[in-house]
């Protein structure tokens, strides 16, 4: 293998590559396997909002099923994002909040959202035209 091919490189010197973070492990992939899931973007960009009850959460978004909901807000409790507040009522009554650290993460992600609401229609022609090249 040629040392010039820069796949090649890393294995070559012994190092591995820098990621980014640099070489550290800055929890960029934890936060991504997260936010990449189809559900987390929609749940933080509605309870950036205000607070909500499980059922105002299944309501505001639309198509997400019962059981991912209820997946989606437990993996945002474990990791500190969401808070869950459970009230002895019969029904019991659950509320959602996002916590500081959530607020501040929202903030970017409801950025996120606006700009895919703004480019939606540029981002579907830029598809078509490739699609139309690269058959």
């Amino acid at each position: 293998m040629s040392v010039t091919n820069t796949a090649v490189i890393p294995q070559v010197n012994g190092s591995a590559p820098a990621g980014p973070c640099g070489d550290d492990d800055c929890g960029i992939r934890d936060v991504l396997d997260r936010l990449g899931d189809r559900w987390t973007v929609l749940v933080l960009v509605e309870l950036a909002k205000g607070t909500r009850r499980f059922r105002e959460l299944e309501r505001a978004i639309p198509g997400i099923s019962q059981r991912m909901l209820t997946l989606t807000t437990k993996r945002l409790c474990r990791d500190g994002l969401v808070e869950r507040t459970l009230y002895p009522t019969v029904p019991p009554q659950t509320d959602y909040r996002l916590t500081d650290m959530g607020r501040s993460l929202a903030g970017m992600v409801s950025a996120l959202a606006d700009w895919s609401r703004e480019h939606k229609d540029a981002v579907a022609a830029a598809r078509t035209r490739w699609d139309q090249q690269h058959p």
